[in-house]
């Protein structure tokens, strides 16, 4: 075992990366990292705006998916600074 990992760790390198991930990657790591921020931003401007049109159902359904928005937008720019396997 590797002296960077507990007992329940995995090393760096320990295990690859299935060829659909590497696949969705290569293709995603194509978007610009501002295009998340960007969809982020315009769901919370379109959930507003709902929101103010009294339709709170939808305002709250579009408004849940900026944090899924901005975590692949982290993912992304993640595999773009660190690479993947």
């Amino acid at each position: 075992m590797s002296s960077v990992t507990s007992a329940w760790g995995v090393a760096p390198r320990e295990h690859a990366e299935g060829a659909i991930t590497k696949g969705i990657e290569q293709y995603t790591s194509m978007a610009p990292s501002g295009l998340y921020l960007g969809l982020a931003v315009a769901c919370m401007g379109t959930s507003a705006l709902l929101h103010m049109a009294g339709r709170k159902h939808d305002a709250l359904f579009i408004g849940q998916w900026v944090p899924s928005i901005l975590i692949m937008g982290l993912y992304n720019k993640l595999v773009k600074v660190e690479g993947s396997d």
